[in-house]
């Protein structure tokens, strides 16, 4: 499986494989959401809940922390899923959100055959049909999976190392208003980290919101590192979540290898750091 997967090729995934579909949300009506229109059988995955670890305080970590490897590798084995295991994760925002951050989670304690269902809940026609899922597993497959993290992940310091660096990147992929400080709808302070470019993560779609296909994204971004390698690339957003959507699109490329600045400007903007705006 590759990091991305077609609406006409889950069919024929579902009748070879054990596959169990989940259906990742974000915000307080997720579940609301979910019951409204899923796919038949998904397991509905919250955002705020099982793919984060919150904190009383943004300032340590920012708004969407992860969990212990060791405590999603958990929750995965509630889900029924096992190493060998075929998952398929989508949301409704394109792949965008909650689904990204659920790719990199479970590529993060070692599982490897695990896509994100291209273009979302949104790509799925009306009529389209899908053939029974099979069950998991049962029982605790938690310590089939990594007690550690294994994609690289970048602190607060190591950012502020990085953009002093210039054989480092840090790329914000926020749209770009939040990132020239024009308006900040989540945050408490509008801006982004001095030394950090911006590339918005909705550059990695088409028109029709499914990912550019994989030369394309290479030849974007392979331009945007100016000959470093994907090792020397570390990327963020506002939480920790959307930056995630642009390390799929990195691994639809074959550019493996950055690093998620998990509190993101979230953790940046509350702990008395230099803030930027404008281009």
């Amino acid at each position: 499986m590759g990091p991305l997967i077609r609406v006409d090729q889950l069919s024929d995934l579902m009748q070879r494989y054990s596959v169990v579909l989940l259906d990742a949300r974000g915000g307080a009506d997720a579940r609301q959401r979910f019951e409204q229109f899923s796919l038949p059988n998904a397991v509905f995955v919250n955002l705020e809940t099982e793919l984060s670890a919150k904190r009383p305080n943004a300032a340590e970590g920012g708004r969407h922390p992860l969990p212990t490897a060791p405590s999603f590798a958990q929750q995965v084995a509630t889900w029924g899923i096992t190493p060998e295991t075929r998952v398929v994760i989508y949301d409704d925002k394109g792949g965008a959100n909650a689904a990204a951050r659920g790719w990199w989670m479970f590529r993060a304690i070692g599982h490897q055959h695990v896509s994100v269902l291209d273009g979302g809940l949104a790509a799925v026609p009306a009529d389209f049909e899908l053939p029974p899922t099979a069950v998991g597993a049962s029982g605790d497959c938690s310590s089939d999976f990594s007690n550690h993290w294994r994609l690289p992940t970048a602190t607060m310091s190591e950012v502020e190392q990085a953009v002093a660096d210039t054989n480092r990147l840090v790329i914000d992929v926020r749209e770009g208003y939040r990132y020239r400080g024009e308006s900040e709808p989540i945050d408490l302070v509008a801006g982004h980290i001095p030394g950090a470019i911006n590339c918005s993560y909705t550059e990695n779609l088409d028109p029709e919101g499914k990912f550019l296909p994989p030369h394309q994204l290479r030849a974007k971004y392979q331009e945007l590192f100016k000959g470093r390698a994907p090792e020397q690339v570390i990327v963020h957003c506002g939480s920790g979540v959307t930056a995630c959507h642009t390390l799929l699109a990195l691994s639809v490329a074959g550019l493996d290898g950055a690093h998620l600045y998990v509190g993101s400007w979230s953790e940046w903007s509350r702990n008395d750091k230099p803030i930027a705006t404008g281009s």
